[in-house]
């Protein structure tokens, strides 16, 4: 394949966060709450000519057993501040946030990224995701109100409004009187009376320049990916494998057709960890080191804790799994997602893996709870990470780091030159904003629409 006619792979940098991938314990690990640590990773993701720069949000701290779990980071700046202050210090860099959809109100969310698409020139993009645990809904005023079968209900709703704010004003838009509150030509009033909002208002912006922010979501249940399909410009998927990531992107491309768009209006994205060394061997010894940087004792109990859903204090994780069964009905961890299999079933299968293996309990779980790596040489990963793309298994990779900021330093010196070099990767940013990055029509005409008196 010519380089003329390669796949280009779009590449994004997400901020280590709440997760078992961020290696706080090194003693190279800086702060998770420090500006300087963001800046650092974006300056780092733009200075790699990367898409975006890719922020995940908590709503509530998890629990375990009854008390705050903090093996994991806990506790991080909003969203939406961390990223309006970046778009100060990037000057190409897209900037993607996670807003909830069930806590928040259309109107409010709208004029949010509709004011970071304006204040960093087309570079704002919303991950949407949903909730319908009770355990997050308690630090809101409506609680957990909505039943799992709504969440995606609402969330259409929702974006269908936000979606009546962006376009309400006109490219020709004028301000409103400020003394008779009449509206002049070109904007219009928003009206919505659904299932799950009771709306009219207006919009408190001009159109902004990419018109819409782009849209990521993340759902991988038959909803989300309907969702996905209906709504998303981008998907973030843990779909890790070459085959796997070829399986989902073409049901994911197949139902974007049914739903009256082109399939090659997705980015299917995968989350992807990678870790490199001079030669193949000594990349593998490092993600060994890593891995059990990460899955450290007191990991290992904690993750066992929650398929298990029993008080494992004093266990030991050198030692054999438990020998009793889960308790499928335990509800010892707050906050995170549940196991989506039996654990009896799950407790059984593992006892067989690690007899098999001969693994202890930390073993165990530092084999199954690893996502997809890239392992290997520079040039191995480069050449692997290409071939993903080149078979249409994803759009690219949304890269993340295991060190808080500096993880991505060796990835933009040592693996995009050989991306580049490979004709599948830019080698200078050619537009302005987040969609000329991603490839995606705009919505709109782009420009932006400015208010006159």
């Amino acid at each position: 394949m010519s380089p003329a006619a390669r796949r280009q792979i779009h590449l994004g940098a997400h901020f280590p966060g709440v997760n078992a991938t961020t290696v706080w314990r090194d003693p190279r690990a800086g702060s998770q709450v420090d500006f300087s640590s963001f800046e650092h990773l974006a300056r780092t993701a733009e200075r790699g000519l990367m898409d975006f720069f890719f922020l995940a949000e908590g709503l509530r701290l998890r629990e375990q057993r009854g008390k705050i779990y903090d093996l994991d980071v806990v506790g991080r700046p909003d969203t939406l501040t961390v990223l309006n202050s970046l778009a100060s210090v990037t000057t190409h860099l897209g900037l993607a946030g996670t807003i909830n959809a069930t806590f928040n109100e259309a109107a409010e969310v709208a004029r949010q990224f509709a004011s970071l698409d304006h204040l960093s020139g087309g570079r704002a993009a919303w991950n949407v995701v949903t909730s319908s645990d009770a355990f997050t809904g308690e630090n809101f005023r409506r609680g957990g109100y909505l039943a799992h079968a709504d969440r995606y209900v609402r969330a259409g709703e929702l974006l269908d409004l936000a979606r009546k704010f962006w376009d309400s004003w006109a490219e020709d838009a004028l301000v409103a009187d400020p003394e008779t509150g009449v509206f002049a030509r070109g904007i219009s009033p928003v009206e919505h009376h659904g299932a799950q909002f009771d709306v009219r208002g207006t919009g408190l912006l001009p159109r902004s320049p990419q018109g819409h922010p782009v849209l990521f979501q993340a759902g991988d249940s038959g909803d989300g990916r309907e969702f996905g399909a209906t709504y998303a410009d981008a998907i973030f998927t843990m779909h890790g494998t070459l085959e796997a990531g070829r399986r989902f992107t073409a049901d994911m491309r197949s139902r974007a057709v049914r739903h009256g768009r082109s399939g090659d209006d997705l980015r299917i994205l995968p989350g992807a960890t990678f870790v490199l060394g001079d030669t193949e061997d000594e990349a593998r010894e490092n993600a060994r080191a890593i891995r059990f940087q990460q899955v450290g004792p007191e990991q290992a109990v904690a993750f066992l804790e929650q398929v298990w859903g029993r008080d494992l204090t004093g266990f030991d994780p050198d030692g054999p799994l438990p020998a009793e069964d889960p308790d499928p009905t335990s509800t010892i961890a707050q906050g995170r997602t549940r196991f989506p299999r039996d654990p009896v079933e799950v407790a059984r299968e593992w006892r067989d893996l690690a007899a098999a293996k001969g693994w202890n309990a930390r073993e165990l779980v530092i084999e199954v709870s690893g996502r997809q790596q890239f392992v290997g040489t520079p040039e191995q990963v480069a050449a692997e990470m290409d071939a993903y793309v080149q078979a249409d298994a994803c759009d690219g990779f949304i890269l993340v780091p295991h060190l808080t900021p500096t993880g991505l330093d060796e990835f933009v010196e040592e693996v995009v030159p050989l991306l580049q070099e490979r004709g599948s990767y830019r080698t200078e940013y050619t537009g302005t904003t987040l969609r000329d990055h991603l490839g995606l029509k705009h919505p709109h005409a782009t420009g932006t629409v400015r208010a006159t008196a």
